[in-house]
């Protein structure tokens, strides 16, 4: 998939930052879950601390030339030495649920093989932090950070991976099941083979459409092992994924490019739903072949999901193209609604979008993982951060999300992306995300406006004007 410029008609009715909502729709039941999202990678630093073991992600920022800035991850917010004022922030704000991802290798520093404990202990005195903060810690096993031990055996496309994965999976449950019950086994899984193993922007920074297929295949491999695994140790926990989604728009009325948009949301959205919830492949996109997949494997792919995660940030514009072999089309992020530091168009719609559909093809409760925006304001002469296009974003995309849950999308919970300003990947720390401002320096914390705001609209359980 090419993702590429715009496309330049003005839309005849948008639903950008321009519109003001109607408060009084806004409204979210009173058990809702309000809170924000973190990764391991992008916030915990102490990259070799107490026993830790290199990640791709530690040997991808380590590799001239490929993060922005010549940026890494080394100490990124610190937030191995300071989870405890994160927490205390969290708690400030009024946060109700926190989603955070393990570490592996903290956890298997080669990957497999002997556990560290001092790995588990970090976790297991964050997740009590939280707890003791009343706020549920929802834990997500795998954001990126493979071992480079594992990678150095072929990395994700090695079928592998799976039980190894499903090993550490059943590790964390055992440490962590009396205290967690809330769990998402993988963040964005086709992020994760498309742009680290399809084009090669991410870690490891495989640039082969063959190693993308196969890498694919194994987590969806490893995600129903990893499933069974959990279970048998935490039979109540309720396991589920945090799926990339973006809402596949026609470019045309045309027949190809409805099928073409139709192609899109298979690959794009249920690639790794799909596989879980029926031991199949969507219709309109499984080159089995191509995968590596094997006799018995249909059985291995299926996971009794939970609920779904919906990580949004932008639709996708969509066009049949005989050029693009493969995929049959070409997908673009339109420019035609208001564009954020990170040049993502700002479309709330295509939250309501993405969830009504979910919500209606699969019945199962969903929580929004990740949502959320790139500003650069820095703190004013008064300390303050004012970030007004940020608090815009998330009022219109709540109120969109509100507009869902009154048509019937069984939402549960939504989470900011993200608490703090981060390591934001290729980018390094060029993206600000955060609703709390953070010194990269010194490691200070702000909360910005927005986090005021947001933490007004978790109190009231409404969106205000």
């Amino acid at each position: 998939m090419e993702v590429t410029g715009a496309e330049a008609a003005k839309p005849k009715n948008s639903t950008g930052l321009g519109a003001k909502p109607n408060a009084s729709e806004a409204q979210f039941p009173a058990n809702f879950l309000w809170g924000t999202a973190t990764a391991a990678y992008q916030i915990e630093g102490a990259w070799k601390e107490d026993g830790k073991g290199e990640s791709i992600w530690d040997r991808f920022a380590h590799t001239p030339g490929k993060i922005k800035g010549g940026d890494t991850g080394d100490v990124a917010c610190d937030s191995y030495h300071r989870y405890r004022e994160d927490i205390a922030i969290m708690r400030a704000m009024g946060m109700k649920s926190a989603r955070f991802s393990i570490a592996w290798p903290r956890i298997l520093p080669n990957g497999t093989g002997a556990v560290n404990d001092k790995g588990l202990d970090f976790y297991k005195r964050y997740v009590d932090a939280l707890l003791a903060a009343g706020i549920r810690p929802s834990c997500t096993l795998y954001h990126w950070d493979l071992p480079q031990a594992l990678q150095d055996k072929g990395g994700w496309p090695n079928r592998d991976m799976a039980g190894w994965f499903a090993d550490y999976a059943a590790i964390v449950t055992k440490a962590l099941g009396d205290r967690v019950t809330a769990y998402a086994i993988f963040n964005e899984p086709y992020v994760f083979c498309y742009c680290g193993y399809g084009i090669g922007v991410h870690a490891p920074g495989i640039a082969d459409m063959g190693q993308c297929l196969k890498a694919a295949h194994v987590a969806n491999l490893a995600q129903g092992d990893a499933f069974r695994a959990m279970r048998a140790i935490a039979p109540n926990a309720q396991i589920g994924g945090a799926y990339n989604m973006s809402p596949a728009v026609p470019a045309t009325d045309s027949a190809e490019d409805r099928a073409a948009a139709e192609r899109m949301h298979a690959v794009n959205n249920i690639f790794f739903i799909e596989p879980a919830l029926t031991g199949a492949y969507p219709k309109a996109f499984a080159p089995l072949e191509q995968m590596g997949f094997q006799p018995g494997d249909e059985t291995r792919l299926r996971a009794a999901l939970d609920w779904i995660g919906i990580n949004y940030y932008f639709r996708m514009k969509v066009r049949a193209d005989a050029s693009e072999k493969m995929m049959g089309y070409r997908a673009e992020i339109p420019h035609e609604g208001p564009l954020t530091h990170f040049g993502w168009e700002v479309w709330p719609q295509g939250l309501y979008d993405i969830v009504t559909r979910i919500g209606r093809d699969y019945h199962l409760p969903i929580e929004i993982t990740e949502n959320g925006c790139a500003y650069a304001d820095p703190p004013g002469r008064d300390g303050t951060i004012k970030d007004g296009r940020r608090t815009a974003y998330f009022r219109a995309h709540l109120t969109e999300l509100a507009r869902a849950i009154k048509d019937g999308a069984p939402v549960r919970g939504y989470h900011a992306w993200s608490l703090l300003d981060n390591f934001e990947w290729g980018e390094g720390y060029s993206q600000r995300f955060g609703l709390v401002w953070v010194d990269f320096r010194h490691g200070r914390r702000i909360i910005k406006d927005s986090g005021h705001w947001y933490g007004q609209v978790a109190a009231m359980g409404a969106v205000q004007p």
